[in-house]
């Protein structure tokens, strides 16, 4: 199947509070699927500016959005997808190459997507660095 061509879009910090309303529920969903990131703590990134909004735009709708946030690791500087979501993902899955054009811009040394697993499936060139344990605890209330 042939799908329309998909464009790739940085929203500009100063106008991500007029499109956020649009994607919210895209990137929300993305956060209870995988429980890596509290939405509202990229919620908050992305609107301070300190995460940027990137959507997939096709046609007349928006197909996806992710968020991403430059971080410093003992390796380098690091570009970091916290959450990703959308429909139709063989329409902007090659869009990702975007992303990896403006880390390299910024000088940033990897890429680093925090996701389901199924992500190592789709994702050329990327491969599983490290694990995460999660061990559930219970609460002890005070009574």
């Amino acid at each position: 199947m042939t799908y329309p061509q998909s464009m790739l879009a940085c929203v500009d910090p100063g106008q991500v509070r007029k499109i956020w309303p649009h994607v919210a529920s895209l990137l929300r969903l993305a956060c209870h699927r995988t429980e890596l990131d509290a939405f509202e703590d990229i919620e908050a990134d992305v609107l301070s500016g300190r995460s940027l909004l990137w959507l997939a735009w096709g046609g007349q709708a928006i197909q996806a959005a992710a968020a991403t946030v430059l971080i410093n690791s003992e390796i380098g500087k690091v570009c970091v997808i916290t959450a990703c979501g959308g429909t139709g993902m063989k329409r902007w899955l090659p869009l990702l190459d975007g992303i990896e054009a403006y880390a390299r811009d910024e000088g940033c040394v990897r890429m680093r997507i925090y996701g389901r697993k199924g992500w190592l499936r789709v994702l050329d060139g990327y491969r599983e660095k490290h694990v995460i344990l999660d061990k559930e605890i219970a609460v002890l209330k005070a009574d």
